[in-house]
């Protein structure tokens, strides 16, 4: 994909430590990204739909999105998004430690762009980050 912008990719993530996992894989990529981070559901969505004291952020090309997180779960803020004409084509991937089958088809239900668990492995997890990066930003063709 070449675009003369940084992408936007947007983390809904309420574990630290896999924050600064993701940013740190991010970091290490082939291009210029800028990783903007929701610390709950509706800090999500506030984002999203430029709410205060979001009135000036970009629109992701990209959002990573936990299930379980505080206030407003992902399951909502997914249906919330690909419920939204403006927010719909966003991709969204959903990653989580989640491995219940109901979580996955409850996701695919809710137009999920893929579904992936997260890893234990350090290794393992800073690879399917990057692996996310390579495929939705140099194989897919987004709209």
């Amino acid at each position: 994909m070449s675009i003369g912008r940084a992408i936007e990719i947007l983390l809904v993530e309420d574990n630290p430590g896999d924050v600064r996992l993701t940013m740190e894989a991010l970091r290490d990529a082939k291009m210029h990204n800028q990783v903007h981070v929701a610390k709950d559901g509706v800090e999500a969505l506030a984002f999203l739909l430029h709410e205060s004291p979001y009135q000036a952020t970009p629109r992701p090309d990209l959002i990573l999105l936990d299930l379980n997180l505080p206030r407003k779960d992902g399951r909502e803020v997914l249906a919330a998004i690909k419920g939204d004409p403006a927010l719909r084509r966003i991709p969204v991937v959903v990653l989580t430690t989640s491995q219940d089958e109901q979580d996955v088809l409850a996701s695919y239900d809710l137009h999920a762009n893929s579904y992936i668990v997260k890893p234990v492995d350090l290794d393992q997890f800073i690879s399917i980050v990057k692996s996310i990066e390579d495929f939705w930003f140099e194989i897919v063709k987004l709209p």
